[in-house]
């Protein structure tokens, strides 16, 4: 007979959502400040500093072999680089933090798709159902509010191609992490994903933006917010969900952030909804729900 879960396991989804959503939120926050990534980097930098502190006094194992390290480099570059580097760069480009949320919430679509053939899972009817109604209600919020803000075509692409790159990263990387590498250290496997994607992501950044930053009270606070709760907050709840759970339950969580995005980005910078787009988190809610219990 299976031990029945912990409270803090049976909570561990909807605080990682809770965490998860305010990554939206923090970029928002920040991005006034320093160009998206700049941002990233200096992030990167504070994260593998403490991290490596943190493994080094705790004498954390590192991983057994290279090719398991490179695994787990791999999945940071998806993960972190492409996936905030998307985030981010659409936010910096006017996409709403709801709406950048929302595009990345069709990853549950998608990772079922590919998680039966990639690594064996069976996906359920009543799943694929609920998978499909998370996408709906997804498609029914971007559709609104690109009817009620006026945004143009080639505007609305320009803020998207971002968005769609950070949804391909953490879906993909989602699935690479549970094939090649579903369990290591998470104060090691924290440096060793982070290293990478600071490497690419500098590389990027100097070649495209000015690296400035502007030192004020709000960047900092958004730049902490980000380092402590989400690169090692929600990023450690992920690997640890990942680890326990399949592939697609876990990316069915991501159908849950643009709601909780969408509340806390109303109440902190006024960004609306309109009933279609209410009608769209209630269908997401609700494909999450059936998704889960499948």
């Amino acid at each position: 007979m299976m031990p029945a879960p912990s409270l803090l396991t049976r909570l561990m989804p909807l605080l990682f959502v809770l965490l998860w959503s305010t990554g939206f939120i923090g970029a928002k926050f920040g991005l006034p400040y320093a160009e998206p990534l700049t941002f990233l980097v200096t992030r990167y930098l504070l994260v593998i500093g403490l991290m490596t502190l943190l493994a080094l006094a705790m004498r954390a194992p590192w991983p057994a072999s290279p090719r398991e390290a490179v695994h787990i480099g791999v999945t940071g570059v998806l993960v972190q680089a492409l996936y905030l580097g998307g985030v981010f760069m659409s936010i910096h480009r006017g996409l709403p933090a709801g709406i950048s949320a929302l595009v990345v919430g069709m990853q549950p679509l998608l990772t079922a798709a590919l998680a039966g053939v990639l690594l064996g899972e069976r996906v359920s009817a009543r799943q694929w159902s609920g998978l499909a109604l998370g996408f709906g209600g997804v498609a029914l919020v971007v559709g609104s509010k690109a009817n009620v803000d006026g945004v143009t075509t080639e505007a609305l692409v320009h803020m998207l191609t971002p968005a769609v790159a950070a949804l391909l990263g953490i879906t993909v990387g989602t699935l690479y992490q549970k094939r090649f590498c579903p369990r290591f250290d998470l104060r090691t496997g924290s440096v060793l994903q982070f290293l990478p994607s600071l490497a690419l992501t500098a590389l990027v950044a100097s070649q495209t933006e000015t690296l400035a930053v502007q030192w004020t009270g709000d960047f900092v606070f958004a730049l902490l917010w980000l380092v402590l709760v989400l690169s090692i907050g929600a990023i450690s709840l992920l690997n640890l969900l990942i680890r326990s759970g399949s592939a697609v339950n876990v990316a069915s969580l991501f159908y849950l952030t643009p709601p909780t995005t969408a509340l806390i980005a109303w109440a902190m910078f006024g960004e609306t909804l309109s009933a279609p787009a209410i009608a769209g988190m209630a269908l997401a809610v609700s494909g999450v729900w059936l998704a889960r219990k499948g």
